[in-house]
């Protein structure tokens, strides 16, 4: 089988995993999530297709099927308010997609991907110390540097017209 027909396997729920997704149900850890995924793969033979470039391709691909469903939204607010429950049950779909290869892909390459998440979390509150960036959407660069030039060689560079994404990252 290709990665179309695991991705339509995936989305089908087959392989007779159970599915805790009722309400009320336990919350699911990450580590759950992992063991399922390599489960749902070695049961198919699907090992030799999930290499980590194959699952970043079919990440990448899932991350754009998540962004059409906002594509001509505008701005949603948080709770999607307006939409009915089809559409917030196929965004639902598409997250899940997102999140299972995500996590089979860290699995491939040897990754904790909470201890990386937490990891990750210590150095951007490091970055983005509460007292100098409470309210403020500015980059990291803008606060690393006592003497302000990092701050003047932001506030130069948006002035400059870069809309590089670098320069706009949000520290995530």
């Amino acid at each position: 089988m290709n990665g179309g027909e695991a991705e339509a396997e995936l989305e089908k729920g087959g392989g007779g995993l159970s599915s805790d997704t009722k309400a009320g149900a336990e919350p699911v850890s990450l580590e759950e999530l992992r063991k399922r995924m390599a489960h749902f793969a070695r049961e198919r033979d699907w090992e030799q297709f999930h290499s980590p470039r194959n699952l970043l391709l079919a990440l990448v691909g899932e991350v754009g099927e998540l962004s059409e469903i906002f594509q001509w939204k505008g701005e949603v607010p948080k709770g999607l308010p307006g939409w009915d429950e089809a559409e917030k049950e196929h965004l639902g779909e598409e997250l899940a997609d997102v999140l299972l290869y995500l996590v089979r892909l860290s699995d491939m390459c040897g990754v904790d991907l909470g201890k990386a998440a937490l990891g990750k979390m210590d150095i951007n509150a490091r970055k983005y110390p509460v007292g100098q960036c409470k309210g403020s959407s500015k980059k990291h660069t803008y606060y690393s540097s006592s003497d302000g030039t990092a701050a003047a060689n932001e506030d130069a560079t948006a002035l400059a017209g870069n809309n590089d994404p670098e320069s706009k990252s949000s520290g995530c």
